[in-house]
Parts: C-alpha cells; sequence; structure tokens
C-alpha cells in the first residue's frame, strides 16, 4: 500500500463521488485521478520520479491535491512549503532538500520571482506560463490519461515536512509512507471519519496535522474535502454551514477568533461531529470560553508532534467538563505516551518530566542530519521536549517547552504558567514570557504583552494581578506592551523573535 493508491482505488470504486470542492468547482474521485495521471506523465517527461524531490508552494487549492498525487505517483517525495514563506525561506528549503521542481500557485508565485532562473530547478506555476516558468495547465492538458501504478512501498520515502523554525534553520522531517499511513488510520478510527464524511481545510495542507492527520485521513476513506486558501473567522462559520461540514481542524486561535465573531450564533453548525484543535497551547479558560460557543460534545484536544506523524495523546469531548486545558489521559490509536526524567525513568504523578513518544509513525528522521536525529530518538522513544505531570486521575498537563523553561537564581519559572494566568487580565489580548540574560541570577523572566486596553502602570497592574495567583519568585519584574506577537503559520509564538530583539536592544544600550 502507498498514499498514491489510495486516490487509485476511490476512483475506481466510486468514480462519481465527490472528492474535492474549492469555491464553486467540484471534481469526483476519477475525475482528480485523470488528472493527477495526465500531470504525472508530463512531470516523468522532465525526468522526475522515484525518489525525486518536488516542493509545493500553494495554499490550500484543488491544485495542491492533485500536485501532490501526480508527485507520489511517480514514486517522488514531496515538499509542501508554506505559502506564507519569503523567497529567502523558501530558497533554504529547496537547497536543503535537493529539490529538483517546484510548483506554486499563481496567486503566491510572484513572491519567488527572484529565485528563478538561479538553479537547475523546474518551476511551474498555475494558470498561464510566464518566462522561466511552465503552466501547470498546460502540462495536465498535455499528460497521458492512462494509468500510471505508483511504484513506491510502504517503507519508501514519501513526504519531507520542514518545522516551523520556532528555534531556529527548519529541520527537514522525513516520512514514509507506512508513517503517514498509520496516522491516517488512526485519526479515521479514533474521530470516526469514513466516507460520508465532509472535511473543511482551512489550516494550511503544508503542516502535519492538516496534511496527514485529516488530508490523507480523509482520502484513506475516501471522504469529500472542502478546500480554501486562507482561514478567516467568517470563511470557517461559512464554510461549515454550506458545506454541511462534519470534521474541522483548527489551530486554538482559529476558534478564539470564531467564537468572538459577533455572529456567531447566526451560522448552523449543527453538521459537525467533531470539532478538533492543536498544534498550539491553550489555558484551561481558553478550553473554557471556546466550548461554551462550540459544545463540549463535540470539542476534541489533539496533542502531537510534526516528528510523530503526528501522533500522541488526545482529550476527548466527554473529558472536557473535568480536564479542560489537559491533553488527555492515554495515547492515541497506533502510539505508546511517557512522562520521563533526565535518565529516561518515567517520573511519578505530580512530578515534572518530558514526554516521549513511541510508533510506527515517528519520522524516519531529519532529512541529512543523523546527530539531531539520534537526540530526538533514542531507545526507540521520541523525545518532544515538552514538559508535563500527570494529576492524580492520569491526565497529562503540559507544563513548558523545555527549551523556555527560564533558570533564574537556580529555580525553575515556567512561562506557560504566567502566561496563562495573564492571559485572563480583562486588558491583555495576547502574552509571551522568555528568559533574558541577568547579571546575578543568571535568568530573569520579561513579559511581552499585546494590550486590549489601557493600563496606568503595565508592570505595577500585572504584578499586582499575579501576586496572589503565583508564588512571589516566578512574578516577573519586566514589562513591555507590543502591538503583536510574532507568530508562525500554526499560531505558534516564535519567542526566537523576541529573544533576537531583546539581544539587539541590550546591544545597543550597552553601547
Amino acid at each position: 500500500m502507498n498514499i498514491s493508491e489510495l486516490l487509485a482505488r476511490h476512483a475506481r470504486k466510486f468514480p462519481k463521488k465527490t472528492a474535492v470542492v474549492d469555491g464553486e468547482t467540484e471534481l469526483s474521485y476519477a475525475e482528480v485521478d485523470r488528472t493527477v495521471n495526465r500531470l504525472a506523465s508530463s512531470l516523468a517527461r522532465f525526468g522526475l520520479g522515484s525518489g525525486d524531490k518536488v516542493a509545493l508552494y500553494m495554499p490550500n487549492t484543488k491544485e495542491f491535491v492533485c500536485s501532490y498525487f501526480a508527485v507520489l505517483r511517480l514514486g517522488a517525495v514531496v515538499v509542501p512549503i508554506n505559502a506564507r514563506l519569503t523567497a529567502a525561506e523558501v530558497q533554504y528549503i529547496l537547497a536543503h532538500s535537493e529539490a529538483k521542481a517546484l510548483i506554486a500557485h499563481d496567486s503566491v508565485h510572484q513572491a519567488l520571482v527572484p529565485l528563478v532562473g538561479g538553479s537547475d530547478i523546474t518551476w511551474i506555476k498555475t494558470g498561464k506560463a510566464e518566462e522561466g516558468w511552465l503552466s501547470l495547465e498546460e502540462l495536465i492538458g498535455s499528460g497521458d490519461s492512462q494509468e500510471i501504478v505508483c511504484p513506491a512501498e510502504e517503507g519508501d520515502e514519501a513526504t519531507i515536512l520542514y518545522t516551523s523554525g520556532t528555534t531556529g534553520r527548519p529541520k527537514g522531517v522525513l516520512f514514509t509512507h507506512r508513517n503517514i499511513l498509520t496516522v491516517a488510520d488512526m485519526i479515521v478510527i479514533e474521530t470516526k471519519i469514513d466516507r460520508h464524511s465532509r472535511l473543511l481545510h482551512l489550516m494550511p495542507l503544508s503542516h502535519s496535522a492538516p496534511l496527514h492527520l485529516f488530508f490523507v485521513g480523509g482520502m484513506y476513506v475516501g471522504a469529500t474535502h472542502v478546500v480554501a486558501p486562507a482561514f478567516s473567522p467568517e470563511a470557517m462559520l461559512e464554510l461549515v454551514e454550506r458545506h454541511k461540514i462534519t470534521h474541522f481542524f483548527g489551530a486554538p486561535v482559529a476558534y478564539l477568533l470564531a467564537a468572538k465573531h459577533p455572529r456567531f450564533t447566526d451560522y448552523d453548525l449543527s453538521s459537525v461531529r467533531y470539532w478538533m484543535y492543536g498544534g498550539a497551547p491553550l489555558s484551561r479558560e481558553e478550553v473554557r470560553f471556546v466550548v461554551s460557543r462550540f459544545g463540549a460534545e463535540r470539542m476534541m484536544c489533539l496533542y502531537g508532534l510534526t516528528e510523530a506523524g503526528p501522533n500522541g495523546t488526545y482529550l476527548a469531548p466527554e473529558e472536557h467538563a473535568e480536564k479542560a486545558g489537559s491533553v488527555g489521559k492515554y495515547a492515541a490509536l497506533h502510539c505508546e505516551v511517557a512522562i520521563v526524567d533526565e535518565n529516561g525513568q518515567e517520573v511519578a504523578p505530580g512530578e515534572v518530566g518530558e514526554i516521549v513518544l513511541r510508533g510506527e509513525s515517528v519520522m524516519k528522521g531529519y532529512y541529512k542530519d543523523e546527530e539531531k536525529t539520534n537526540e530526538a530518538i533514542r531507545n526507540g522513544w521520541l523525545y518532544t521536549g515538552d514538559l508535563a505531570r500527570r494529576d492524580e486521575d492520569g491526565y497529562i498537563w503540559i507544563v513548558d517547552r523545555k527549551k523556555d523553561v527560564i533558570i533564574s537564581g537556580g529555580v525553575n519559572i515556567y512561562p506557560k504558567e504566567v502566561e496563562d494566568v495573564l492571559r485572563t487580565h480583562p486588558a491583555i489580548a495576547d502574552v509571551a514570557v522568555i528568559g533574558v540574560p541577568h547579571p546575578e541570577w543568571g535568568e530573569t523572566a520579561k513579559v511581552f504583552v499585546v494590550l486590549s486596553a489601557p493600563l496606568d502602570s503595565l508592570a505595577e497592574d500585572c504584578k499586582r494581578f499575579l501576586s496572589n495567583k503565583l508564588a512571589d519568585y516566578k512574578i516577573p519584574r519586566l514589562y513591555e506592551a507590543i502591538a503583536e506577537l510574532p507568530r508562525n503559520a500554526t499560531g505558534k509564538v516564535l519567542k526566537q523573535v523576541l529573544r533576537a530583539r531583546e539581544t539587539v536592544v541590550q546591544e545597543v544600550q550597552g553601547r
């Protein structure tokens, strides 16, 4: 079995069933499969074949779907790139992945024009051909519709996903067909996705959960996929109502924004069986707010890591009433979870340790980086870098990222703990805490806040607000208001940007 065969099989089984909806366009499984064969045959004429890397620089569109499967049909490796990345960021990924071709969408291809002609890469875009660019539609039109049988086996390489680069240069996470099919199988069973399901894809398909769990998962059973190029709260609510969506996965910020939409109650969202969220932490209060709008009986929290497929744990709908804010108790299907100390020994309930995961969905490794692969995978366990503790009932609560822990005067301060409290402040819209150098304590905590209302004294007001909620040593002394926090496409705060900003400020002040 390979991923390409999922599409081919469903095209034979129910050729007229709607596979993809993109705006006013609907494509059946047979239509998608024919397009994929045509495109794959044209790509083969340019010498692309088994093991070659092909990058996709596209928002969520029907062209992404067809290009993704056309690359896989040749036994080649897909390298999805977020369509919001800059030319410099794309250039790094192309060079590192050794991509032989790139397929871009006409709506975003202009960002890459400076790169065209500077390498041996074949440049392809939707719409009309331009200088240096071939036309995707012309390639499809000139292609052969005769069936191409994908040569890949389960153990062959299928995809390289580049991490968000929140700690520096992104790493290429390499997956086999088996890795991806394992998580696709997991999600359809855990969330009851079947051929009658209708999935809405608003989160970028260049990321692991949208792509591997919900896109490939939906293809695994022959579901209908509704794709849209960009998220907005209104688009989310309108598309759910119009297309009778049954399953939606979104970053927490998507739910927070949609829940605050002034016409939220005007939309009929009754078709949804599961509202799923993950990819960034939510405080207990934020989860409760979202649940109050979308309904606890349909909310599911997914915790996992790109490097794990993603696979990990989940908090089921019926568990939200008691354990909102937790990431669940048990590992999902095909996965094991433990919380361990520095020696790899499982910690006792209530103690903080690192989450480790094990299962067939775990990446083959970091592309061209054996050293980092061996650091991440030890004795068959993937070390996530997430610190957590189990409560008395066995539920897992994320404490923070291991790399974000601030050691001040020999004691640990967990930024997430401070952030969760400050998010409940009525005048604070967003917050991030980082460690900055201190001459005596080694590090001290600094808070960056986005205000929704003015404060007389930012530092004093925040300290008072925290004073009866956190121990004194956990209360930061440094505060700064900024217009917005830097985030990546999945909503994660780019703390390295804040750290770099702070370093520049200190260097200027030290002159």
